[in-house]
């Protein structure tokens, strides 16, 4: 589903520069383990980036071409973020950003995002849910 939905971000962008006003916001929500990380490393793979990605849990963000990974875990105010030049990174159109934990600073995302919830059911099992 990833990789799916990363050719798919990518040939909107493509396809229709005129609409690409600012970044392609993703945020992930789910308990640890769901399957955030491994949902965006799938999705790196989908546009083409070889390496393999790791969390940013301690560093908070990690930058991979045009491709941002913020994981929000140890966030207390979503300041934090801003000083990382958020919003400046949200507003380039070429850059794509997945933050996991984003719940944590829903208030500064930007309204025109991809949520995708993860759910653990079962030991083996995922339900994940897009809006």
């Amino acid at each position: 589903m990833a990789k799916i939905l990363a050719n798919e971000i990518l040939k909107q962008k493509k396809a229709y520069p005129e609409q690409n006003r600012g970044a392609v916001v993703i945020g992930l929500e789910g308990n640890l383990g769901a399957g955030k990380t491994t949902f965006i490393q799938a999705f790196a793979k989908g546009m083409g980036i070889k390496r393999r990605l790791t969390s940013p849990t301690f560093v908070l963000m990690k930058k991979y071409n045009n491709l941002y990974h913020l994981d929000c875990y140890r966030i207390k105010d979503s300041q934090d973020v801003l000083a990382l030049d958020f919003k400046e990174i949200i507003s380039e159109p070429e850059n794509i950003v997945l933050i996991e934990w984003a719940e944590k600073i829903k208030r500064i995302l930007p309204k025109t995002k991809i949520w995708i919830k993860f759910k653990i059911f079962g030991k083996t099992q995922r339900v994940i849910t897009f809006s």
